[in-house]
């Protein structure tokens, strides 16, 4: 049986595999991108993102796309309100158009970045369950449908379970002691104003000790909200959440004590609870460099989202990624390493942050703690 040879193989048709893909394009690469997702509308991408200015927006100008990008932001989105149990309002910062965040769509986003690929370069339907190494840096990477191809240059953008960073690291992901029941409330304005009302145009977060609200208003007019629980990793073993009453019932036990207005954020949702525990990669993550293969995003240095940078890392990590190699022709091996060297101190200085500010928005004094932080951003 003959096996397919791709010289550049990216696994994983995200954020951070797409800009790779699209930047190596720009500069005259082909690459092979591999998404287990049946196709593109398989699966909604999520909510809003905050679009940084020292990482997401410089990787959208490597990727040529940083206009068209401008074109998706959502006005007023970067509005920020901090509330304690109470639902008394400690901070309400809004939108004036001058914050250096500004919030997109991610299936929008995603959207842009497929749509500036060569037709062809997303292979759909393709899940990865192994790889191995043969010589010279090449690797053979399995399908689930049991076909399977060489590579010259493997690249992991296949987030927190990655079957490619077991080439280059036997570290796991670990649960966080936090995890999430996601809900959602569309149309919000006209069905839920007094939700709408308590999250404003942008984020909105109702913290306390152990637990709170996170919650975020998106381009459809709906309001996506994470109900955060600071809970055991078995907590959920228990709950049915096929059965969204009792679901419902078990995350608002947690609650009792809470205003009315934020219970209703839970307690009105619309359509199933998602469960989802939050679970990171070792701060520091990091690797011996072996010929042939890298990793970027998720697969590389997962992290909980409360320091909201893990797509705009991924994004970077993709367009140094990209650049590198352009750099480098015919050097693989120098692009790969000026590349980790810049990634890995990234990638630990963003866990770390992003560990603490958890600590932050859940501890005992909460919500001061980000308020405290708010306060020493100048927010």
């Amino acid at each position: 049986m003959t096996t397919t040879h791709h010289p550049l193989a990216i696994i994983g048709g995200g954020l951070g595999g797409l800009t790779l893909a699209r930047v190596l394009h720009v500069n005259g690469v082909e690459a092979a991108v591999f998404d287990l997702d049946a196709s593109p509308a398989a699966r909604t991408q999520g909510g809003m993102l905050d679009i940084h200015e020292d990482s997401g927006q410089p990787a959208l100008r490597a990727a040529g796309l940083y206009e068209e990008f401008r074109a998706l932001v959502n006005p007023g989105g970067e509005s920020t309100r901090v509330l304690d149990k109470a639902g008394t309002v400690l901070l309400d910062d809004p939108d004036d158009g001058t914050g250096g965040r500004p919030e997109v769509d991610r299936g929008q986003l995603r959207d842009l970045l497929l749509g500036s690929l060569p037709e062809g370069t997303v292979r759909w339907g393709a899940k990865v369950t192994g790889a191995r190494p043969l010589d010279a840096g090449r690797h053979e990477v399995t399908l689930a449908d049991g076909t399977s191809f060489t590579t010259d240059l493997l690249i992991g953008a296949d987030g927190a379970w990655s079957r490619v960073r077991p080439l280059l690291s036997d570290a796991k992901p670990a649960y966080t002691g936090i995890s999430f029941v996601e809900v959602d409330l569309p149309d919000a304005d006209l069905r839920h104003p007094v939700s709408a009302e308590v999250v404003g145009g942008g984020m909105m977060m109702a913290l306390g000790a152990g637990k709170g609200f996170l919650a975020h208003r998106e381009t459809d007019g709906s309001l996506h909200i994470y109900v955060a629980l600071a809970v055991p990793e078995d907590a959920f073993d228990g709950v049915d959440f096929t059965d969204t009453e009792a679901a419902k019932a078990y995350a608002l036990g947690h609650f009792a004590d809470w205003d009315k207005s934020l219970r209703a954020l839970l307690a009105d949702a619309d359509g199933p609870l998602t469960p989802r525990h939050i679970h990171a990669l070792p701060i520091g993550h990091r690797w011996e460099r072996v010929p042939g293969v890298t990793l970027l995003g998720d697969a590389a240095h997962l992290m909980s989202p409360f320091a909201g940078v893990g797509a705009n890392l991924a994004m970077l990590d993709g367009a140094e990624l990209g650049e590198a190699l352009a750099a480098h022709p015919g050097d693989t091996e120098a692009a790969l390493a000026a590349y980790e060297a810049k990634l890995f101190p990234r990638g630990e200085e963003s866990a770390a942050e992003s560990a603490a500010n958890g600590v932050l928005m859940f501890g005992q004094d909460a919500p001061q703690g980000m308020l405290d932080f708010f306060a020493s951003m100048g927010g």
